[in-house]
């Protein structure tokens, strides 16, 4: 039986959660995550210069811990820095600091496009089933109303996530600049990271085919969620 995680003290919030290359929009952009534990390590060793038995006293965890998480901090915005990549802080294990991912993805509303819509499916194709999950599911088949031109987004990094999954899907259904989301069931903090970011989220389409959910919406049946089913 794994030996339970122990909790790391965080002391501050960052004052920004995202950076990004300049000149490049998000969408064209890869991310990476930095979580608010790498964050905290990097604050307290780089930035106020404290040694590693100190930092890791403050942080409640052991020296070897914390050299761990500030080994694997740094790792992360060395990649970020020589791979143009966007650099993402973020809060997918409870911590404080959890409403300020809505508000991440809120700042990319205005890049919506609410002719496009993402329906969760089992499979890459308009007949594939919808899948019932949001967070976990297999993938994203999205429409363009306009032409009825489909795309499909992989979901496959989600689903490998012990925690966040439904924020990492929420980061995709904004990446692929979707503005209506069809689905079976979403979580509470995925609903908030959505909501947050100007997307229009319809429920309960499961048991159906995703050109069955398009239909649907297209004939004005699905009705938007207020707040999360599931």
């Amino acid at each position: 039986m794994p030996r339970p995680r122990k909790c790391r003290r965080i002391e501050g919030c960052p004052k920004a959660l995202f950076f990004k290359p300049h000149g490049i929009p998000l969408r064209e952009l890869t991310e990476v995550y930095m979580p608010m534990d790498g964050f905290e390590a990097l604050r307290l060793a780089d930035y106020h210069g404290l040694g590693m038995e100190e930092a890791a006293a403050r942080m409640h965890v052991s020296r070897h811990t914390f050299g761990r998480i500030l080994g694997d901090a740094r790792r992360i915005v060395a990649r970020a820095l020589v791979e143009g990549l966007a650099l993402y802080i973020a809060n997918d294990s409870g911590m404080s600091c959890a409403q300020l991912q809505p508000d991440r993805l809120a700042a990319r509303s205005k890049e919506l496009n609410m002719k496009k819509i993402a329906v969760t499916s089992e499979g890459p194709k308009m007949t594939d089933r919808v899948d019932p999950r949001f967070g976990r599911a297999g993938g994203f088949v999205v429409v363009d109303l306009e032409t009825m031109a489909s795309t499909y987004v992989d979901n496959g990094s989600s689903q490998a996530m012990s925690h966040g999954a439904g924020i990492q899907a929420a980061e995709n259904i904004v990446n692929a600049g979707a503005g209506v989301l069809l689905t079976g069931y979403v979580g509470p903090k995925a609903f908030s990271a959505l909501k947050a970011a100007g997307v229009k989220i319809g429920q309960n389409l499961d048991n159906m085919t995703v050109a069955e959910a398009v239909e649907l919406y297209k004939a004005g049946k699905v009705e938007f969620a207020d707040a999360p089913n599931k």
